[in-house]
C-alpha cells in the first residue's frame, strides 16, 4: 500500500535550521509530483512547497520562499524539505503529500516547533 513516512522534526531556536525527509513506498515515485504541507496550531493545513516529477520545477508558499528548499531523490524514493532561518510562525505539524489515482495520500506528520 502507499506509505509516506516523515522524519526530522523537532525543537529548534528562531534562526535555526531543520531538514525534514519523507520516505515513500507503494507507488512509482518518479511519476508524480510531491508536496509538503503544514498545519499550525488552530489553523487549517496549508501548502508549503511542491516539486515536479523530475525535480526541476519547484513552487513555494510566499511565507517560506527564500528560506525553504524542497528536493527529491527518485533513486531513493525520498523528498526532503530544508528549512532555514526558522521563525516561531513556522511552528506546525509538517506533512508529506501526494495526489494520484484520484486520491490524496498523507504521511502521519512530524512536529516542528520553533521557540527560544
Amino acid at each position: 500500500q502507499v506509505q509516506l513516512v516523515e522524519s526530522g522534526g523537532g525543537l529548534v531556536q528562531p534562526g535555526g535550521s531543520l531538514r525534514l525527509s519523507c520516505a515513500a513506498s507503494g507507488f512509482t515515485f518518479s511519476q508524480y509530483p510531491l508536496n509538503w504541507y503544514r498545519q499550525p496550531p488552530g489553523e487549517e493545513r496549508q501548502m508549503v512547497a511542491t516539486i515536479s516529477r523530475g525535480g526541476t520545477v519547484t513552487t513555494y508558499a510566499s511565507s517560506v520562499k527564500g528560506r525553504f528548499t524542497i528536493s527529491r531523490d527518485n533513486a531513493k524514493n525520498t523528498v526532503d524539505l530544508e528549512m532555514n532561518t526558522l521563525k516561531p510562525g513556522d511552528t506546525a505539524v509538517y506533512y508529506c503529500h501526494a495526489h494520484f489515482w484520484n486520491t490524496d495520500f498523507w504521511g502521519q506528520g512530524t512536529q516542528v516547533t520553533v521557540s527560544s
